[in-house]
């Protein structure tokens, strides 16, 4: 493909970091779906501290509505998936015109689940769509570096989400050797020194979360 440009790798980047965080945030939601309608209290509060975005819903049930669908709230799903569907429309050329079609078959989706009272079906097909996407990444991009630089993306984000959702150390261990090999062969400006502090904070005793979170998030240079 050539010399790829600082503009390109900006893209791809964030292409990675925003597929991952719509498929992530959207597994979490489907698989608390029938949970949070049947509790008596408001998990969602939770979520929204561990994610660190504003809890700005009156109810449980105002957040399972507004969180997924809602396009004036920036942090929701569909806000993410647009922001997805923006960097994917100008790599159109980079990444191809069939992996960009799943993107906007992911649009779709989510159009059609906002309209539903049973939109988990609809919400299903966005991360299957997500992981066909991912597929066409690895099988029909010939650039190394280009498959490197969206998933270093994705995987960072990984990273990010479930330090945030503190999850086991197992989860974390695998994406953080997932991530590393691919930020060193992504051709982008890295913080060594942060990269290996992200493999070290794994293996400490006590997880400090935090600091994985901080660590991570600076990791790619601009």
């Amino acid at each position: 493909m050539g010399i790829i440009s600082v503009e390109q790798v900006d893209h791809l980047y964030w292409l990675g970091r925003y597929t991952e965080r719509v498929y992530t945030t959207l597994k979490i939601y489907s698989d608390s779906f029938d949970k949070m309608i049947d509790e008596q209290n408001d998990s969602y509060q939770k979520y929204c501290d561990s994610l660190d975005i504003p809890n700005i819903y009156g109810s449980k049930e105002d957040f399972l509505r507004r969180y997924p669908f809602d396009i004036n709230v920036s942090d929701s799903i569909i806000s993410n998936l647009n922001r997805a569907y923006d960097n994917a429309i100008v790599l159109r050329e980079t990444i191809g015109s069939e992996a960009l079609s799943y993107i906007q078959l992911s649009i779709y989706a989510m159009n059609n689940a906002s309209k539903s009272d049973a939109p988990l079906i609809d919400l299903q097909q966005i991360m299957d769509n997500i992981l066909s996407f991912w597929g066409l990444v690895d099988d029909q991009i010939d650039s190394e570096q280009i498959r490197n630089i969206i998933k270093a993306g994705k995987r960072i984000e990984r990273i990010d989400l479930y330090a945030r959702l503190e999850v086991d150390r197992s989860r974390l261990v695998r994406e953080v050797h997932r991530m590393i090999p691919r930020v060193l062969r992504s051709g982008m400006k890295y913080d060594e020194t942060l990269l290996s502090k992200v493999g070290t904070l794994i293996n400490d005793t006590e997880l400090d979360y935090e600091k994985i979170i901080s660590s991570v998030e600076r990791i790619i240079v601009y």
